[in-house]
């Protein structure tokens, strides 16, 4: 059998494009953490301004959590990338 040049630009494009997949789905789920922490905030403030200042402890606490999945992700989107211009 032989393993020609075109078997390995096969091969790159499969790489190429499971890649691009998974970079597409970390940023769509930073996307959602982004809105979902946006939500937290507003959640809080409105707590806040209610009175119910018991609130802002745990929104701060997750809301660090959120950023800070963020930003493994963004990350991992680095590493995917430069992995794919090798």
């Amino acid at each position: 059998m032989d393993a020609g040049p075109r078997h390995g630009r096969t091969l790159e494009r499969s790489v190429d494009r499971r890649g691009r997949t998974a970079i597409d789905g970390a940023n769509a789920l930073i996307a959602i953490l982004v809105l979902v922490q946006m939500w937290l905030v507003t959640a809080a403030l409105e707590a806040a301004l209610a009175g119910r200042e018991e609130t802002a402890l745990p929104a701060a606490i997750v809301s660090g959590l959120i950023c800070g999945g963020c930003t493994l992700l963004y990350r991992f989107v680095g590493r995917v990338d430069r992995e794919m211009r090798r």
